[in-house]
């Protein structure tokens, strides 16, 4: 197969892979809420009860009839009588009614009669039966409604929202202790090289560890999948097949990283036609780093190929493994990338006709971000560990000049 038959770009790439990716039906499984953090929900979330289940105080204060406090002011403040004291964690027993008031505690709930909470600082005790209120409050002032955040019976959660610290305590702010999520998506991964030695080996002249497994393992997992990692296959034809065709049937998704060398590109590219159609279907895309960049889809199972070098194959993954795995494990309103704007520190040439994406490091300045470029050779993995960000530079812009706002894709 000749290498690079034809460029696309990267948002080309994502599109013909998408186009041949069917989600439906994907498998689910019931966890302890405790435990959900990073899934994402397989199932719409419904509130069986009011949140809050009571009108409570926001703040320390007294429980009053608002209409009693008309016209309060420091020079000529309302009376009232003091009726007792709201007991946290219970149901109050008395009830407020006019030229009354009631000690009230943040988050205590709103005794029957009253309407409406004057903060302490707006108050003055007299003894311990009259208070004096110096300012006017109006009805529902200072107070946390009964269903102002959830109504019983409103979907608080949709299918596809992913779980967050947020999202657990919402869950288990209406006794959800168990939920359905999205079963995980599991990322075979491959590295294949002659060259390549695993990482707790010392490496003899002309030989590298293998760095590309373990950095998409952890991609992979920080994007809610299971990283499966295999041994290193050699750049035989016949190894790398019997590889994937050992596990094709267990992946969700494929994950090689080849050699450098154009032969290596192309026997990988020549061995996933083989697996299932439609095979190949971008050999090449139109970016520095991560030209050589494959992308297929055999019989149903996407299948990725990275560049060998480590931080074009990390690049490139960002753009393509880490929203893929996002669309299989059932994450709706997905973002491909966050985006940040900020100001070039420096001078920034480019080749029209492709898009580059520059290791940077990202820094709050002031008022607004400054990014600074880290200039690097590919398999260079340093370079990429001091970032926290890519800047891209459009295949239609021929660079940028220092102070010029640029977009700035986080990690």
């Amino acid at each position: 197969m000749p290498e690079f038959l034809k460029l696309v770009s990267i948002e080309e790439a994502r599109q013909v892979l998408f186009s041949h990716i069917v989600v439906e039906n994907l498998a689910e499984e019931e966890i302890e809420t405790l435990h959900a953090l990073g899934r994402v929900l397989s199932r719409d979330i419904f509130a069986d009860e009011d949140l809050p289940a009571f009108t409570r105080s926001a703040m320390d204060g007294f429980a009053v009839r608002a209409s009693d406090t008309n016209g309060a002011s420091d020079s000529l403040p309302a009376y009232l009588n003091l009726i007792g004291e709201v007991e946290m964690g219970k149901a109050p027993e008395f009830t407020v009614s006019k030229g009354q008031a009631a000690l009230i505690h943040t988050g205590g709930m709103l005794p029957q009669g009253a309407d409406a909470v004057v903060i302490m600082e707006n108050t003055q005790m007299l003894d311990s039966q009259q208070v004096e209120i110096h300012k006017p409050v109006t009805s529902g002032d200072n107070l946390i409604l009964k269903g102002e955040d959830v109504r019983a019976g409103e979907i608080v959660m949709r299918s596809g929202t992913l779980v967050r610290p947020e999202e657990i305590g919402g869950l288990l702010a209406l006794g959800k202790t168990r939920i359905f999520v999205f079963a995980k998506p599991v990322v075979h991964i491959f590295s294949s090289g002659d060259e390549l030695v695993s990482a707790d080996i010392k490496p003899h002249p002309g030989q590298v560890r293998d760095i590309n497994s373990p950095i998409l393992a952890s991609l992979v997992e920080s994007c809610g999948g299971i990283p499966v990692l295999h041994p290193i296959v050699p750049d035989d034809a016949r190894a790398l097949e019997d590889a994937l065709r050992q596990i094709i049937s267990d992946a969700d998704l494929m994950v090689i990283t080849a050699g450098s060398s154009a032969s290596t590109r192309d026997m990988t590219a020549e061995v996933i036609s083989h697996l299932g159609t439609p095979g190949v279907l971008v050999h090449g895309i139109n970016i520095r780093p991560g030209k050589p960049t494959i992308v297929a889809v055999c019989d149903g199972k996407p299948i990725i190929g990275l560049p060998g070098n480590p931080v074009s194959g990390l690049i490139v993954a960002r753009q393509l493994v880490k929203p893929l795995l996002k669309k299989i494990n059932g994450q709706a309103n997905q973002e491909i990338n966050q985006v940040i704007e900020a100001r070039l520190t420096l001078n920034l040439a480019s080749v029209a006709g492709r898009d580059d994406y520059l290791p940077a490091l990202l820094e709050k300045k002031g008022q607004e971000f400054k990014v600074t470029p880290i200039f690097f050779k590919s398999n260079l993995i340093f370079s990429l560990s001091r970032a926290n960000g890519l800047i891209h530079i459009p295949a239609d812009i021929t660079g940028y000049l220092a102070g010029d706002v640029v977009e700035v894709y986080l990690f």
